[in-house]
């Protein structure tokens, strides 16, 4: 017997006046569930980006949906209306224990979205004391990075990564680079850079993706981590591991491990998908091209904008209702859940009513989060995209795309949209020492027009600028009468060694 499924919140079986319960006009039958309700998987949901804005002409800010299985969930597609459910602690929380479907038994333990929606003992589903005591032990960690070091390993790995496939003249750049980039440096972070080869990217991509392997990578990942944590439980070192370890908070082992999943998992999709995602916008809209070739936009800036346009996070999962309260003109019961969605949110025509528009200056996006439990690596990988696609674009200043921009393919899933492959092609470059900052190709067949500014600055004899501002240095010593000034170059070179 087909158990019911309810409707969220303010609905009965009886309303079927209301216009929850249509469907609307042209909308394929193969899309709606019980109630008349938009699924957000099967037939009709290939295209969520094109569901999404249904749904805001239908119901608003805040729409009705349903997840597989048909379990009712509430998505919020209104950039003011998400910020207010990451702001209101009191009346949201992220720990799915007060769920109402998984109270009553709708939520099976092997439904499709349970390794995202499942409780763990993680800062980002706690709340109150524990969630700062767990939050503080994470922020600490983070605070300890040396962000000059990173960026000489975002420097090397971006190097290393070129130097594998520049003299064929043709790379695939998600496969080749933004699926390689974000987990060699992260593994330089937690403080496991022996771990990071072919092997552990494939096996978090294959966790991620949740393919009938998935429990086998996930297990893969999860070895190396535990072997981490108790090699630093036994003898630490200066890395983000062994200062979580060492943390006044007294974390367990468990814990250890489960914050290092998290920050593994959830930095190196979030950043994986905004290199692919950055580097695609240069390629294909030429806007982006020509603002960076004309000194209008610098990288750091296309990376927001990339980060407005497509969120490495389509949604999140999840928030849930901790009494009856209202959003968006809906009404949301005790025990409801919540998608936060930063893909729809962003393009709200009420914040965006002209999307053509430039956000540059703008960092108001919601790509990553807000509130209590907003993402506090962000800066790690806005370096990484910032890093990687100014270095990748100074080494490969002629690249372009191989393929037909229509013939380009995602990978979509409501948590997020992956680019599957981003060909390109270009003329062969000889091989850099990776030690060293990436230096512009200034060889036969290269149209001046294609150089971006600091690139013709340096095929003019002046230096190539660091590719992201560092932190503010040290004051250096004072230069001793009759010594030579130090120029910018030798500042450059200092940099980049960490000195």
């Amino acid at each position: 017997m087909t158990p019911e499924h309810q409707p969220p919140t303010g609905t009965s079986a009886t309303d079927t006046h209301d216009p929850l319960f249509g469907p609307p006009p042209g909308c394929p039958a193969g899309a709606l569930g019980p109630g008349g309700l938009h699924r957000l998987y099967g037939a009709g949901a290939e295209d969520l980006d094109d569901l999404y804005e249904r749904l805001r002409e239908q119901y608003g800010p805040v729409a009705p949906v349903l997840l597989h299985d048909d379990v009712p969930m509430w998505v919020v597609l209104g950039h003011a209306e998400n910020l207010q459910v990451v702001r209101s602690p009191s009346q949201y929380t992220r720990d799915s224990r007060i769920w109402a479907p998984l109270l009553d038994g709708r939520v099976k333990q092997d439904h499709p979205l349970m390794p995202h929606i499942a409780w763990q003992p993680i800062c980002s589903h706690a709340e109150g004391d524990e969630h700062l005591r767990l939050r503080n032990a994470v922020t600490s960690a983070m605070a300890t990075i040396d962000h000059r070091s990173v960026r000489r390993h975002i420097g090397g790995h971006t190097q290393h990564l070129a130097n594998s496939f520049c003299e064929r003249g043709r790379a695939d750049l998600v496969a080749q680079f933004a699926e390689h980039l974000p987990m060699a440096v992260l593994c330089e972070i937690l403080g496991m850079p022996e771990e990071y080869n072919d092997r552990m990217v494939q096996a978090a991509r294959d966790a991620l993706k949740g393919t009938e392997t998935a429990i086998q990578s996930h297990a893969y990942v999860m070895d190396a981590l535990n072997r981490l944590t108790l090699r630093r439980r036994a003898r630490p070192e200066d890395d983000f591991t062994s200062h979580l370890v060492m943390h006044e908070a007294k974390l367990s082992d468990d814990e250890v491990r489960e914050h290092l999943r998290l920050v593994l998992f959830a930095a190196y999709e979030a950043t994986a998908n905004l290199l692919a995602n950055a580097l695609r916008m240069v390629l294909t809209e030429p806007g982006f091209r020509a603002r960076l070739n004309g000194g209008q936009m610098t990288v750091p800036e296309a990376i927001e904008q990339s980060l407005w346009d497509e969120p490495p996070f389509s949604t999140v999962f999840g928030y849930y209702a901790k009494q009856d309260t209202e959003l968006g003109g809906q009404r949301i019961a005790k025990g409801d859940g919540i998608l936060f969605a930063p893909a729809p949110g962003n393009i709200d025509p009420r914040v965006r009513p002209d999307l053509a528009a430039s956000m540059q200056g703008n960092r108001s996006h919601l790509a990553f989060g807000g509130g209590p439990h907003e993402c506090p690596g962000q800066d790690i990988g806005r370096a990484i995209a910032d890093v990687g696609v100014d270095a990748l674009l100074t080494r490969l200043p002629d690249v372009q795309l191989a393929c037909a921009e229509d013939d380009l393919r995602w990978r979509s899933s409501i948590a997020s949209r992956h680019l599957v492959s981003l060909p390109v092609r270009f003329e062969p470059k000889p091989q850099q020492d990776a030690d060293m900052p990436p230096r512009a190709y200034a060889g036969p067949g290269l149209p001046a027009d294609l150089r971006l500014p600091a690139q013709r600055r340096e095929s003019q004899g002046a230096a190539l600028p660091a590719a992201v501002p560092p932190p503010r240095p040290a004051p250096e010593p004072p230069v001793p009468v009759g010594a030579p000034a130090r120029g910018p170059w030798q500042r450059l070179l200092r940099w980049w060694r960490g000195e």
